[in-house]
């Protein structure tokens, strides 16, 4: 096949077209694909002006995992076609076996799956591009090696090549890499996972949310391998469409209650406002958790906020080590992943649901352009997070014999959860105070109070609970550590008094969740009673009131306020006379600073429709300030305007003036005399099409006498014939012409060409030597329309 048939046939149509012609008879695709792999006769080295990659650059694929690839033209170079394909290395490409994976198509507008070969991918439409994008997953376990392997059309060349930029050779992952799914460790493990939040403006400053930035509380657990929390490739169950969407653990750890023997300890920590962090333990939030031989890994996952389903987190992380022992130290960067249920580009885009859900996934930088994170180089992501799981202590018989310290010997790691937090991410306090002294200086069962300031309310509407916390406590010398192995529930809200009026009982319960490891029996109460006083007195003239109510919204947002509860009378006194109870009830609030309380504002609205009916024109979209007033004045962006882009306006045909009346044809008589105009521009994209460009009328110069007029019409025509016929008789009396050729292809695809054909000479004659018998050629314009 000659490489000037390639330039011609590449001009018009695409690459799939130009692998056909290598063959005219009908194949099955693998035979055709093959002679697609074979194709690279011809073959010009392209020196790295173009590349086919992998995002990330792996040496490696993991089976089943979906990658980016793109193949890219660097600047100023371009390409028309392409075509991309993967194969197992040293593969002819003669059986259906011998393709890798399965590519997904992006962008149907660039690319699709070549007609006569559907494991390629091709162009969609033979024009100038810099870059394609599509989705390769990996092919299943036993693979082998693959090699992703592209040919470019560029301008009328063709380029293939073997190795180097457009080959991409990877091999699948070793299985030593994979999580070990069976534990041969001994006793438990306690560890303390610390999250520094690493995502500031500094180190990812585009679109940074500087006020709403956030980390939403983190919820995970220590489980066996038949439970898993979320995974790449996974779809998003309810407990984590609530956390990446809404920033809710309350679901997901509903959830993870549920799974029972599978999960041994529940990991919570608290929301962080604002979402960075220094990098240092005391600021950084913490939980501690356990594992043992069954339930060895440990997951979590916490959302970025504001975002539209982004989150960080660990999947099925392995704490138990090949040696039979416990992880000493685990410490991972954290990049953002994608739950799958909104589709939302950006920070505050405004809410779209996915449906059905994709699959999670990790965030690119070729996502999309509005991304936050996005690098038309495709580069790596800056991680937002780390996470450090260090092990504290160890308990029960080891396996591996030598110990990492003193301390994993003695240290007790009773399996107890951390303290439930239900505040609203909303309500943004101080650091909890120390621990005061227990009220009890004997054994006798106390209490102990901390405590803690309320420093921002971003949300009126959601009330902010207490800002001071109890606890049961003993006397020093108090021990109740053999208790301590018993992991109890929360106790159940105190039931009603038994007694109406005057002094009655209560009760409140509480159950075992996790009995000791030595099997022995849990001492630890589960039921409590005290004395419970209704009204102090039962007089006839006592009444009986309800409970109080929750104290209502202090009347100030910021500063000192006011706060009021009620209650009611439930029964009044027996002899008729006024109830005395109080049944109202003020004090004092005091709100934080009003200058700390950031703006509040509404989501972003849809954008709206483009300011024009077709070519470039602006779109905008709002939000709305949700803070009063009288907190002073926000800066924030209310509204924003980008560019946005329709079908190209109709351009009309555009013609030139009229020229002026040429002279009457005839010299007596009636005749007719003719103007003409040229079209300057032809009519693009459903114009108006261009009106008459010849214009004829009657004329009458005088009249003709008897005679005259047919004489001098003879008289004329034959000067004419004689004419013509002295300027075509030089041709025809030197030479024999041949019939005008094609006309030639445009020099140009759009923006104006030239267009050629030829006539050249058949038979010349020896005995008439003129110089005008030679080759004639005519030049026309085409594909006038612009660019």
């Amino acid at each position: 096949l000659s490489l000037v048939f390639l330039k011609h046939l590449f001009v018009a149509f695409p690459l799939f077209l130009l692998l056909l012609s290598f063959q005219r008879s009908t194949v099955v695709f693998s035979g055709y694909c093959s002679r697609i792999l074979r194709a690279q006769s011809n073959r010009k080295e392209v020196n790295n002006e173009f590349r086919l990659r992998v995002e990330g650059d792996p040496e490696s694929y993991q089976p089943g995992s979906t990658y980016r690839v793109s193949l890219t033209a660097s600047s100023p170079s371009y390409f028309r076609g392409f075509t991309l394909i993967a194969t197992r290395e040293g593969a002819e490409g003669d059986r259906d076996e011998d393709y890798a994976g399965n590519f997904q198509i992006i962008d149907e507008e660039e690319t699709q799956f070549m007609t006569n070969c559907p494991p390629a991918v091709t162009e969609s439409t033979p024009r100038r591009r810099t870059s394609i994008q599509v989705f390769w997953t990996a092919p299943p376990s036993g693979t082998g090696c693959v090699l992703l392997k592209a040919s470019i059309v560029q301008k009328r060349i063709i380029y293939f090549q073997d190795e180097g930029a457009l080959t991409k050779r990877m091999c699948e992952k070793d299985s030593t890499d994979r999580p070990l799914l069976d534990c041969c460790a001994c006793g438990t493990a306690k560890y303390r996972v610390t999250f520094y939040g690493n995502w500031s403006e500094k180190i990812h400053p585009k679109d940074y949310p500087r006020r709403a930035n956030h980390w939403s509380a983190l919820i995970g657990a220590s489980h066996s391998k038949n439970y898993v929390l979320w995974e790449y490739g996974g779809t998003a169950s309810e407990g984590v469409k609530q956390v990446a969407e809404l920033g809710s653990p309350v679901k997901m750890e509903e959830e993870i209650r549920q799974k029972g023997d599978d999960v041994l300890t529940v990991i919570k920590m608290k929301a962080q406002w604002p979402a960075w962090q220094p990098l240092n333990v005391r600021a950084a939030p913490s939980a501690e958790f356990s594992v043992d031989r069954t339930r060895h890994l440990m997951s979590f996952l916490t959302m970025m906020g504001p975002s539209p389903d982004w989150n960080v987190g660990l999947s099925a992380e392995d704490l138990c080590t090949k040696e039979c022992g416990w992880a000493q130290k685990v410490v991972q960067d954290l990049i953002p992943w994608d739950a799958g249920t909104d589709g939302g580009v950006s920070y505050e885009s405004p809410n779209k649901p996915t449906l059905p859900q994709d699959k999670i996934r990790p965030l690119t930088s070729l996502d999309h352009p509005q991304s936050p994170f996005y690098d038309p180089e495709g580069g790596a992501i800056t991680p937002v997070a780390r996470v450090m799981v260090e092990r504290i202590a160890r308990k029960g018989e080891q396996c591996n014999i030598v110990p990492d310290n003193v301390d994993d010997i003695v240290a007790d790691i009773a399996q107890e959860e951390k303290e439930e937090d239900d505040t609203p991410e909303t309500c943004i306090y101080s650091n909890w105070s120390p621990w005061s002294a227990c009220s009890s200086a004997t054994c006798e069962k106390g209490k102990r109070m901390r405590q803690r300031m309320l420093k921002a309310q971003l949300d009126l509407s959601v009330p902010c609970p207490h800002t001071q916390d109890f606890e049961p406590c003993m006397g020093p010398g108090c021990s109740d550590e053999d208790a301590s192995t018993c992991m109890m529930s929360e106790w159940i809200t105190w039931s009603p008094c038994s007694a109406s009026c005057g002094t009655g009982t209560r009760s409140r319960e509480r159950y075992v969740k996790q009995f000791p490891d030595d099997g022995s029996v849990c001492t630890l109460p589960t039921e409590e009673t005290e004395n419970c006083v209704v009204n102090e007195d039962c007089l006839p003239s006592s009444c009986l009131v309800t409970e109080w109510a929750e104290w209502d919204v202090c009347s100030a947002t910021c500063g000192l306020g006011m706060k009021r509860r009620e209650r009611m009378v439930k029964m009044p006194p027996a002899d008729g006379s006024i109830c005395g109870a109080e049944v109202l009830e003020v004090e004092k609030c005091m709100m934080p600073e009003c200058h700390t309380i950031p703006c509040l504002l509404t989501p972003w609205s849809e954008w709206s429709d483009c300011s024009v009916t077709c070519g470039k024109g602006l779109r905008t979209r709002q939000r709305i300030l949700k803070s009063p007033a009288e907190l002073g004045e926000c800066t924030e962006e209310l509204e924003q305007v980008e560019k946005c882009m329709l079908p190209e306006c109709p351009i009309d045909c555009s013609l030139s003036e009229w020229t002026e009346w040429s002279e009457c044809n005839k010299s007596c008589g009636k005749g007719h005399t003719i103007r003409t105009r040229i079209v300057k521009l032809e009519p693009q994209f459903g114009g108006d099409p261009c009106s008459q460009t010849v214009q004829r009328k009657k004329c009458k110069v005088r009249r003709c006498t008897r005679g005259q007029g047919n004489s001098e019409e003879k008289r004329r025509r034959k000067e004419q014939r004689e004419k013509q016929r002295g300027k075509q008789g030089r041709y025809l009396l030197c030479c024999r012409m041949r019939p005008w050729s094609s006309w030639t292809e445009c020099t140009k695809l759009c923006g104006g060409g030239i267009q050629e054909r030829l006539m050249s000479i058949k038979q010349k004659f020896k005995t008439v030597q003129l110089s005008s018998c030679k080759d004639r050629k005519e030049i026309r314009a085409c594909n006038v329309h612009p660019c």
